[in-house]
């Protein structure tokens, strides 16, 4: 017993070692999520009149035009301010609150997963009948396409799907956020540094 326990200390020893490179973790997560907010965030901005009849006409959004420049500087900015470090703990909360905001007005209806691939399906997907429906369809789209078009060529790059577009992708952002928000930039950002100036004052 003595030497399980020995064993399960050195292994938990080597396992805390890992903690020199802590900073890894959050800087994946900032790198990863940066540039899909400064892309998302400047596809609103450069045409804020398109988006703000998308959120207003589509979404039903109140206020679009205000709703398209605040989400669109949310992202912009705030994907700006994670891959420098600087405020992460401060621009997660309102990135946080966009994603929510998207999940629930252009997703929610559309269940949880962004494809409607029956393989990857999880267990609290509500909308299987758009899954169903979207197979129904992919086999039709690729009969056709074998009938009247050089399949082959076709899917050489890739398989054929249909964009189910659920919440999938906003609620995968917002997990990655609330991780940040929590625990905050890492050793690898500028936050490091101020948050350790403060804390020598």
């Amino acid at each position: 017993m003595k030497q399980l326990i020995s064993l399960g200390c050195r292994a938990q020893s080597l396992l805390n070692s890992t903690r020199a490179v802590d900073f890894l973790g959050p800087l994946a997560l900032r790198i990863y999520l940066a540039p899909i907010f400064i892309l998302a965030g400047w596809g609103k901005l450069k045409d804020l009149e398109s988006t703000a009849y998308y959120f207003g006409e589509y979404l039903g959004l109140p206020f679009p035009d205000l709703m398209a420049f605040l989400s669109g500087t949310t992202e912009f900015f705030g994907g700006i301010a994670l891959i420098v470090g600087i405020a992460t703990r401060w621009v997660s909360l309102p990135l946080m609150i966009t994603m929510l905001v998207a999940a629930v007005t252009a997703h929610w209806s559309n269940g949880w997963h962004a494809l409607p691939e029956t393989t990857l399906t999880v267990p609290w997907e509500w909308r299987m009948d758009l899954i169903e429906g979207a197979q129904e369809r992919k086999e039709v789209a690729k009969a056709i396409l074998s009938e009247h078009g050089n399949i082959d060529w076709l899917t050489e790059t890739g398989n054929f799907t249909i964009l189910k577009n659920g919440i999938e992708f906003a609620a995968t952002y917002f997990i990655m956020l609330l991780v940040l928000f929590f625990n905050g930039a890492g050793r690898a950002s500028i936050d490091y540094f101020i948050i350790k100036k403060c804390n020598n004052c």
